[in-house]
Formats: structure tokens, sequence, C-alpha cells
């Protein structure tokens, strides 16, 4: 069966979709916790995997407490930390404890982690791992030709960075290529730094080869918007926002939702783009805030799957 978030995108809806992160510890309560907080408020949470190149519960284990609490996982794996079998194996066990989109990431430098000794795999790239899921997907094989028994129909997304250095969207459609449906991207703050490359993959293309998500995050205060500049690459806060929240001092949070409401209305209008990706780092109340703000509720209902989709 395929999955709401794919639903939604091939209905045409402005989709919603938010981020629960594993804790660095074996509680599932925890990751049910933050699940249960976006019910009803985003179409499908992203499952983090070993973020900022540090141990959390894996993102399968994280992907069940996800859909037991109601909302669909989008189960994000990296190909920094397995081999291809590995890989192949969490994706039978992703779908098989309720992930219904995947997430193909290349991973965080190990440098950026608590465990800079340990080895990267990158047996596979990460068009290779989207080809590897598309290929259960559309043929039920493993790229070697194995068949698989009740393989899964991942709808698959990839990451792109937009306001990076010397940006190239060839990289993308290489993704794309490999059959990637859904492309997140970094945080974006200003809809205007981003319109020059929202038009570059309109005119390419892109836009109709696959769902553009944008990544949007309320801030907190001015240190984290500090922050992002100088430690997260590809996200550019404004000075001016910058300034505002330090302005705003206590009140920096009640800012932060705002300009981020603010952001997502204008994208709404945005050609080409298909939904928002909200990111509360660590507070949930903040993205139920954006969604609220920005007039994205109710959710609506998914269609129902076509006999097409399984």
């Amino acid at each position: 069966m395929t999955s709401r978030l794919e639903r939604l995108v091939r209905a045409g809806t402005f989709v919603v979709t938010a981020e629960v992160v594993p804790p660095r510890g074996a509680d599932g309560a925890v990751v049910r916790a933050q699940a249960r907080e976006l019910v009803g408020y985003a179409d499908a949470a992203n499952v983090t995997d070993n973020p900022r190149a540090s141990v959390h519960m894996s993102p399968v284990a994280g992907a069940a407490f996800v859909a037991a609490a109601g909302l669909e996982p989008t189960m994000q794996i990296t190909c920094r930390d397995r081999n291809r079998l590995g890989l192949a194996a969490d994706l039978l066990g992703g779908w098989a404890l309720g992930a219904r989109n995947l997430f193909c990431l290349t991973g965080d430098p190990l440098g950026a982690g608590d465990e800079p000794d340990a080895i990267a795999v990158h047996d596979l790239a990460v068009e290779d791992l989207v080809r590897l899921a598309s290929e259960l997907r559309m043929r039920g094989r493993l790229p070697s030709g194995a068949a698989i028994a009740d393989p899964p129909a991942y709808f698959v997304g990839v990451a792109d960075v937009p306001l990076a250095p010397a940006y190239d969207p060839a990289r993308l459609e290489r993704k794309l290529d490999a059959g990637a449906g859904f492309v997140m991207t970094q945080i974006a703050y200003d809809l205007d730094a981003l319109a020059g490359w929202l038009d570059l993959v309109r005119s390419r293309g892109i836009t109709e080869r696959a769902a553009v998500i944008v990544g949007v995050a309320p801030l907190r205060s001015a240190a984290q918007a500090r922050f992002l500049n100088e430690r997260v690459p590809g996200v550019l806060v404004p000075p001016a926002l910058v300034a505002e929240l330090e302005e705003a001092g206590d009140l920096a949070p009640q800012v932060g939702v705002a300009r981020c409401v603010e952001l997502v209305r204008r994208l709404r209008e945005a050609p080409g783009v298909a939904g928002v990706h909200v990111m509360g780092m660590g507070h949930e109340e903040g993205v139920r805030a954006v969604i609220e703000g920005a007039g994205l509720l109710p959710r609506p209902p998914a269609p129902e799957p076509s006999r097409a989709d399984g």
C-alpha cells in the first residue's frame, strides 16, 4: 500500500511533515510522546538516524513507536553506518514495523559527533540507496537480482541544500533518476534567497518529477540563529531576523514562530512547492504553533489507495 504522504502529494495537497528524534537511550516512551504531540498536525514524521553523527535509538525501532502512536513514519537511513546488507535489512524491517516513506541520506561527517574514530562505511552512495529501494518497490528484487518476498514499496525521498555554495542541480537530478519521488530541503529562513533555487528547479522540470518539500524551523533565540549560521551548512538566517530575535529577549520564541508562519504562508503560494517540513529542534509546541498559525489545520484525509497502489 502506498503511503499517506504519497497519496496526498499525488492529490495535489500541500503537505506538512515534521520530525521525531529518537533518544540517546532505550526508552520507547520518549519516541511515542514526541509522536503523539504531532498526531493531527503532520501528515508524516521523519524518524532521524544518528543525527549529528551521535548514537541514538535506531530509526527502525523509532519508526515502530511512531506508527504505534498513530503517525505515519518516514524512516531516515544514512549510508554512513551500513553496508548494502545492513541497508537492505533495515528497509525490510522498517516496512514491517510501519514505515511507509524512506528518506535517504549520506549522513553527517563522523567528526561532528561523539565517536570521531568510528569507521564510515559508505558501501553505497545515496543514489545507490535510492535505487535499492526503487528496485524493491518496482520489481521486488535487490539490485543483485535476488527476489524478496513481500517487498516494501516506500515513497522515497532525498535531501537537497539549495543555498549551498556552488550549488549543482545535477546531483539532485541523479537522485531523481535513481527513483526518488520527493525532495526535502535544508532549513530556509529567507524565501527571497530561496527564490532563485525554485526558479532553477522549475526550469529544469524537477518540480514536475518530484514533490519539493521545503524545510522550515521556528527559531527560539538569536543564539540559536547564530549557531545555525555558523555550524549548519546551507542555512542562512538573515541578519535582520537575528537582530529581531535579539531585541525580543524572552519573547524570542514567539517572534520565531511568527516569522516562520509568515514564511510558510508565502511558501503555500510559491509555484512548485508541494509542502513544508517543520522542524521543532526539540520543541514540538513550536511545530504545532506554526502549523496552526499558517492555517494548515485540519489536515485533510488522504485519498484511498487505488488498486494499482496495492
